[in-house]
């Protein structure tokens, strides 16, 4: 997760999935100016070809109790398919007619081309050679343009960072342009897939996220959490979809929120974790080295007793979501363990960040890498060169490591503090 001050948005689809058009209601609930939202969704007719005519309302509703903003968008086109330039040509033209800002440019051409890119992988087509149906409609074209614009008014996407609980999917089978399907549809799947994004099935036999959704989220979204990171709430808006359900309240919510001035960020990663008492030291060894090659954040042999008194090691792994299977493999294959234990930890830690400098010393220049912790307010914490750039500078030029060290912590320093002003 980042690490400045900027305000905290969650994204919470993980009941009732998401859309576009409820994405856009949840963020006209949070305080988008609807004025401006609906120029921007109905500026879609002057620029898709085929669109006769584009209605939008903007109604309060309620959702098993919740109250919510209902988008309904109703379309006359005449075109069921389109090729994906004249979406985006369509959509280059909406936003300079709207003159949104940069940010809000480049978030709903990139939406777009989310979409693109998924159905151009599903019918293993070029982009250029895809034809679109569903995701090519003048209502998918007005979610984006409004979306982009409520964006753009709350100035979430200059100073906010976004997150996502995991996407809920729905279930069951649905009618679309290409037959029946089960839910999900495959380019919101697709979506999912390239993004590396965290879904969940149900709680509901019904298609609950659309690719727009699915686009518009993950092409905001920073990260995919299953917990709200620490966050002080300071508004919420929910988004109501299309259709009533009795399981569950059918709405999208959004959280807006400041952080926690606790000078930490958040970040979630998976503790992997077994004992041995059978295994030798160099087996231990090289398990451990193999694991921080394969991606491992850091691994630990841990000594300790086991039954009957045997001394043996618990051998713990921090991994990423990305890497938690092929080390869980990694670990059994290399030690012989007949299973491992996974938890999903979340932890506090500093940013770090890695920079280059050039180091002379005694009239040879070497490229030293540094890492640097800090805050998330910005102060540095910690500067730590790398031990084998500092062990070659001391070798070749005769002096000390520590002094090295000391020589390139100052400068490195004074090149942040350069930087700051």
């Amino acid at each position: 997760m980042p690490t400045d001050t900027k305000r905290i948005l969650v994204f919470d689809p993980q009941t009732a999935g998401v859309s576009g058009d409820m994405m856009v209601g949840a963020l006209l609930d949070l305080g988008a100016n609807p004025t401006r939202v609906l120029e921007a969704m109905k500026t879609v007719k002057h620029f898709l070809r085929g669109c006769h005519d584009l209605e939008i309302t903007i109604t309060d509703t309620t959702r098993r109790g919740i109250q919510a903003k209902r988008v309904d968008v109703k379309v006359e086109e005449d075109v069921t398919r389109r090729t994906a330039t004249e979406l985006l040509d369509a959509a280059s033209a909406c936003l300079q007619k709207l003159r949104v800002s940069e940010d809000a440019n480049r978030f709903a051409l990139d939406s777009i081309n989310a979409l693109v890119s998924a159905e151009a992988v599903i019918h293993g087509q070029s982009q250029q050679e895809v034809h679109l149906h569903e995701t090519a409609s003048a209502d998918t074209l007005a979610d984006v343009m409004g979306a982009a614009m409520a964006l753009d008014d709350l100035g979430i996407l200059s100073d906010t960072n976004t997150y996502s609980t995991p996407v809920a999917l729905g279930g069951g089978m649905f009618q679309f342009s290409h037959g029946i399907a089960s839910s999900p549809a495959p380019a919101t799947l697709e979506i999912l897939r390239s993004k590396d994004f965290l879904a969940v099935g149900g709680p509901v036999e019904a298609e609950l996220a659309t690719p727009t959704g699915v686009a518009l989220l993950t092409t905001l979204a920073l990260e995919s959490i299953r917990f709200y990171p620490p966050m002080t709430p300071t508004a919420v808006g929910y988004g109501a979809g299309a259709r009533e359900f009795i399981e569950m309240p059918n709405v999208l919510r959004v959280t807006l929120g400041k952080p926690h001035g606790s000078g930490l960020m958040t970040d979630e990663v998976y503790v992997i974790d077994t004992n041995l008492d059978d295994s030798t030291g160099e087996v231990i060894g090289h398990a451990m080295h193999k694991l921080l090659q394969e991606g491992a954040r850091d691994v630990a042999a841990i000594p300790m007793f086991t039954k009957k008194g045997r001394p043996g090691h618990l051998i713990e792994v921090i991994a990423d979501r990305s890497s938690l299977e092929r080390l869980c493999a990694i670990l059994i294959e290399e030690t012989g363990s007949l299973g491992v234990r996974i938890h999903p930890c979340e932890r506090r830690i500093l940013t770090r960040e890695s920079i280059l400098l050039e180091v002379t010393v005694n009239d040879v220049t070497k490229k030293v890498s540094v890492k640097l912790a800090k805050s998330t307010d910005g102060r540095i914490i910690r500067i730590k060169p790398e031990y084998d750039d500092v062990k070659r500078l001391a070798d070749e030029t005769g002096r000390s490591l520590r002094e090295i060290e000391d020589l390139v912590k100052r400068k490195a320093a004074e090149v942040m503090d350069q930087r700051a002003r």
